[in-house]
């Protein structure tokens, strides 16, 4: 720990500070904050009571569309020849699939009770540009029962003999999209709509694309000039040039039906949609909107904040800063906690390369390479970008990522400063947990002592849902 940190943490008194507890992973750590600090919290929402009925319900009472037995005998084919294709997320979404209470036995029963063959069934699951899945992961996403007796195959966005030329768009993008699903005669989405920093909306149309395209159609959809467009960003649709390139890719290549979930602040089933792509995505955006909104009178100076379910990973835990954005004046602070768990808990060797690139040039210089004409664009360099969006309000050192999975040496290419630097290189700890709860509370009171305050009372919140919720200014 530096000297002039460990002044500050060991002059501070905490009399009368409160407890907490802060998401990590599927636990939470406690920690002390000042009795000011405010605690931003999404609005409560009830669950389904029983979510199996419900899917069912849902898959017999689609929103702008005809039942999937329906739209199985429209095809003018023999049922027992029909092929179809379910696409699913992968583990970076706590999507509901498996058991009876999840999506895919009630989805499975509706299509295979029209005479469709089990063999006749392929699971792709729509990895973008993410690594792919292990067995593991496919038994925790979808269970033992689909694991065993289905074809799950994983996209792959470079593999280009796996790709077919399917569509162009306005923009003039030519769309290579997976060949299994596009060759498959129903094609059905699956998902969980959430909201999304760049795309508005997660789920429905982005099941499509980004998730099943390949690296050169993902350029445009994830380039400088579609992710710094001010309307690139939460819960805005209209005008949003992700949202509508993703659309129009789903409805050029044709999606049959579309089933999504909507979750509740502790990952429980709110709501369940399923149709038309169009008309059951907007329904769940509807619903999904007026849980996550935080309105926020007037931005503090300090945020604190977690990666959720969704930080397995630095590549992911972006969300989280981002979305902390509006919570916080300029020149602030935000302090993250991250479980990042994943096998590779920053992200591949290209993030790794392009998050140094980010730390040693700064935001603006960052985008003015990938803006350059002879750039040539790389997998895995937009999420680096996006990191500069909350370092280009706070600035460099306003960012502390505390994350005990990462190796202190590791940490040397990430931007912003880090847990390591609030407690010693000789403390030895029995966990993880215990690790990230030193250097979070260490942080905190770092935080409200910061030079850049002058001595000021610092304000304080806590955005308990961390890269769920999505604080706004009123107005």
């Amino acid at each position: 720990m530096k000297k002039e940190i460990a002044g500050v943490i060991t002059g501070t008194e905490t009399r009368g500070w409160e407890k907490i507890k802060v998401d990590f992973g599927d636990d939470f750590v406690v920690i002390e904050v000042p009795a000011n600090c405010e605690i931003l919290s999404m609005p409560s929402m009830p669950r389904l009571v029983d979510s199996g009925a419900q899917i069912t319900h849902a898959l017999n009472q689609p929103i702008g569309s005809p039942t999937i037995s329906e739209i199985i005998h429209s095809k003018g084919k023999p049922v027992e020849d029909l092929t179809v294709c379910i696409t699913v997320s992968d583990i970076t979404r706590p999507v509901p699939y498996k058991g009876e209470n999840g999506l895919l036995l009630p989805l499975l029963a509706s299509i295979e009770q029209t005479g469709v063959k089990k063999e006749n069934i392929v699971f792709v699951i729509g990895n973008g540009m993410h690594r792919r899945s292990t067995l593991e992961e496919r038994l925790y996403m979808y269970g033992q029962e689909v694991v065993d007796n289905y074809r799950i195959v994983d996209h792959d966005c470079e593999d280009d003999e796996s790709m077919v030329l399917a569509a162009q768009t306005k923009r003039g993008t030519q769309v290579y999209l997976n060949k299994i699903f596009y060759e498959s005669d129903v094609k059905i989405i699956t998902g969980l709509v959430e909201s999304h920093f760049m795309a508005g909306v997660s789920g429905g149309r982005k099941a499509v694309c980004p998730a099943l395209v390949n690296t050169k159609t993902i350029q445009v959809f994830h380039s400088v000039q579609v992710l710094e467009n001010p309307k690139a960003t939460n819960l805005i649709l209209e005008g949003n040039p992700c949202h509508e390139e993703a659309m129009e890719v789903a409805q050029t290549v044709g999606i049959d039906f579309m089933v999504s979930v909507t979750l509740d602040k502790r990952l429980c089933m709110t709501g369940v949609f399923a149709g038309a792509l169009e008309e059951a995505h907007l329904a769940a955006y509807e619903a999904m909107k007026k849980s996550v909104l935080i309105p926020v009178e007037q931005p503090f100076d300090i945020v604190l904040t977690h990666a959720g379910y969704v930080g397995r990973d630095h590549y992911q835990s972006v969300k989280a800063a981002v979305n902390a954005m509006p919570a916080v004046r300029e020149n602030g602070l935000i302090v993250m906690l991250a479980n990042n768990v994943d096998v590779e808990p920053i992200g591949s060797q290209e993030y790794k390369t392009f998050l140094h690139l980010l730390k040693i040039l700064g935001p603006d210089g960052f985008n003015n390479i990938l803006e350059h004409p002879d750039w040539v664009f790389t997998k895995d360099q937009w999420e680096p970008e996006m990191w500069g969006k909350p370092f280009r309000k706070v600035g460099m050192d306003g960012l502390i990522y505390c994350c005990p999975q990462i190796s202190q040496e590791n940490f040397n290419i990430i931007p912003g400063l880090n847990g390591y630097d609030f407690i010693d290189s000789d403390d030895s700890f029995a966990s993880d947990k215990q690790k990230a709860t030193a250097m979070l509370q260490n942080a905190i009171i770092y935080a409200v002592n910061h030079p850049r305050f002058e001595g000021k009372k610092t304000t304080l919140a806590y955005i308990e849902e961390g890269p769920y919720a999505v604080p706004m200014g009123r107005g």
